[in-house]
């Protein structure tokens, strides 16, 4: 699949369905050789499995994989495709053993290092869960001096800038963020800018850094407040300590999307509560231990909240619920159950 693809795609292979003795020629011919330009060779004699998420846009492509292990060969006779990419491969929590040009490194679970597609490449994968990335090359040239020269030098999990990198693909991908074309271009420019101060010369990333740093911490403090919105305890010091920033650089981070720390976490408990009050087995559940468990300790703060929000008293809109809820409540429902669910990233 080429970088050049117009369109975001997403593709699954997997080995799951196929007879046992045909996945391993199936795998090597169809996903190896026609889809990513390697021989691939099985390392053990257990019944071969594999799985895979391939997804690609111009500027970018990703790969999850899943499986026994195996090797992959880049060979000289692959380069003809005219690839020359920059790979970022990531392994965890197993560990990979990676050689080019003249050069073997091992990889242990979170680490990740450069390669070039340009190049002959041998990755050897061996459990656990196998990441890569392919950016063009010219995107890195231009915010890395010699970024040939960045290959094959290990990038620990500890690495700011890969962990911020991580973090950033896994909303990017999740939230759709690449597949709408109004955001692809920023989100990608983001991307390139994480995978060079990754790969680049190690630099602290402090508040006055490049725009995707900001984008990357942003989007790890909203999968933090999403997973813990419910913690009554819940405060602005306790995501930035998480997140390794200071509390006003967070606050910073969530005025500039017109929102507060505080807006922010009402939002999503009123969501949440919004959702339990119109489900059919919560009605025998007291609005007041609704408003506990969304992370509300105030019941009468919560009831001034949720009817400035929606227009109704928690109250109203149970009792609607079984009439038919109104018009307007009917469209925040629908709203509220559209609302993306975001995953915590260093719970």
């Amino acid at each position: 699949m080429s970088t050049d693809a117009a369109e975001f795609a997403s593709h699954r292979f997997s080995t799951r369905e196929l007879p046992e003795r045909m996945r391993v020629p199936l795998w090597r011919e169809n996903f190896g050789r026609g889809i990513v330009h390697v021989d691939i060779e099985p390392l053990s004699d257990v019944p071969f499995q594999a799985d895979a998420t391939l997804q690609a846009v111009r500027g970018l492509r990703r790969l999850a994989l899943k499986g026994s292990s195996m090797r992959f060969k880049r060979l000289r006779a692959s380069i003809t495709d005219g690839d020359d990419s920059i790979g970022v491969i990531v392994c965890s929590p197993g560990r990979s053993l990676l050689s080019q040009r003249c050069q073997q490194v091992e990889l242990r679970a979170g680490d990740a290092i450069a390669i070039l597609h340009s190049e002959p490449a041998t990755v050897t994968y061996v459990d656990g869960l196998l990441f890569g990335l392919a950016v063009p090359r010219d995107a890195l040239a231009r915010r890395v001096a010699n970024v040939e020269s960045r290959a094959m030098r290990p990038i620990s999990h500890r690495n700011e800038a890969l962990r911020l990198l991580m973090t950033y693909l896994k909303s990017a991908f999740k939230d759709g963020a690449l597949a709408a074309p109004s955001l692809r271009d920023a989100v990608l420019a983001h991307i390139h800018d994480l995978v060079a101060l990754a790969i680049g010369e190690r630099t602290p990333l402090g508040e006055s850094s490049v725009s995707a740093v900001g984008a990357a911490r942003y989007s790890a403090a909203l999968d933090y407040i999403a997973a813990h919105f419910q913690q009554p305890e819940l405060s602005v010091e306790t995501v930035a300590h998480c997140q390794g920033i200071s509390p006003r650089y967070l606050q910073r981070l969530i005025a500039s999307s017109g929102s507060s720390f505080t807006g922010h976490v009402n939002e999503l408990r009123l969501q949440r509560a919004f959702e339990l009050l119109t489900e059919s087995h919560a009605s025998t559940q007291r609005i007041s231990d609704i408003a506990l468990e969304v992370g509300f300790s105030d019941v009468s703060h919560f009831n001034r909240l949720f009817r400035a929000r929606f227009g109704d008293s928690p109250r109203g809109v149970r009792c609607s619920r079984g009439e038919g809820l109104t018009p307007f409540c009917a469209d925040m429902h629908a709203t509220v159950m559209d609302q993306p669910r975001r995953n915590c990233c260093c719970a």
